[in-house]
């Protein structure tokens, strides 16, 4: 028998037409915005598939910009975010491609930061409001957003896996989920540890610190 949680019933809250469209479009923009550090300068995003050819009915370029703005899917300023964007002095421009992806709901964003820093984040909408980002400066990745997350940059080789893990477990911080990505063996890796609860900045530098070999950390 399939059971199903009161979420499955009733949907994100969100502002509409779409949980997928909209809902879920305004995830992705805000978990780039997380990713990329915020601070946003500019932001050129392209739709794929089903979001390049409805995104504009169902106001997804809108709804991904809002969540570059750093705003939740039941904001009700999401249908102004253009607008707000220009008043922030945040740099939008939107391509819609009809480029096929594996997912139907795919976006890629790039965020320019006031620094200077540019961050490329591939990412689909999955569902009722659900997101799946793919995709972190061309290296593969899943990301879902559902739980607080560890984002660790790191070179291919043994102990740093170990070193990461001890650190979270003398903090006190346990680990739902974790997987690990690489470019090749012995080359550029990153791991994704999703957790119960969020990474302090103070155990994101311990971790920087500790191995010569982690480049990054990133919690989000």
């Amino acid at each position: 028998m399939q059971t199903y949680d009161l979420f499955d019933i009733i949907g994100p809250r969100m502002v509409g037409p779409s949980s997928s469209h909209t809902a879920g479009a305004a995830r992705l923009g805000r978990m780039a915005n997380k990713i990329a550090g915020g601070h946003v300068k500019r932001a050129h995003i392209t739709l794929f598939g089903s979001f390049a050819t409805t995104g504009r009915g169902h106001g997804t370029d809108k709804a991904i910009v809002a969540g570059i703005l750093g705003m939740e899917p039941d904001d009700e300023r999401l249908r102004y975010s253009m607008l707000l964007a220009k008043e922030a002095d945040v740099e939008i421009s939107v391509d819609f491609s009809e480029e096929m992806r594996d997912h139907p709901n795919t976006a890629e964003i790039e965020i320019e930061t006031r620094d200077g820093n540019i961050t490329r984040i591939c990412g689909a909408s999955i569902g009722g409001g659900s997101i799946l980002i793919t995709e972190i400066n061309g290296l593969e990745m899943e990301l879902s957003g559902e739980y607080p997350a560890l984002i660790v940059r790191h070179r291919d080789v043994p102990g740093v896996i170990n070193t990461v893990t001890n650190i979270l477990a003398n903090e006190h911080v346990n680990v739902a989920f974790m997987r690990v990505f690489r470019h090749a063996r012995r080359q550029d890796a990153c791991m994704v540890i999703e957790t119960d609860s969020p990474v302090s900045e103070r155990v994101c530098r311990l971790i920087l610190d500790w191995n010569e070999n982690i480049s990054g950390v990133l919690a989000v």
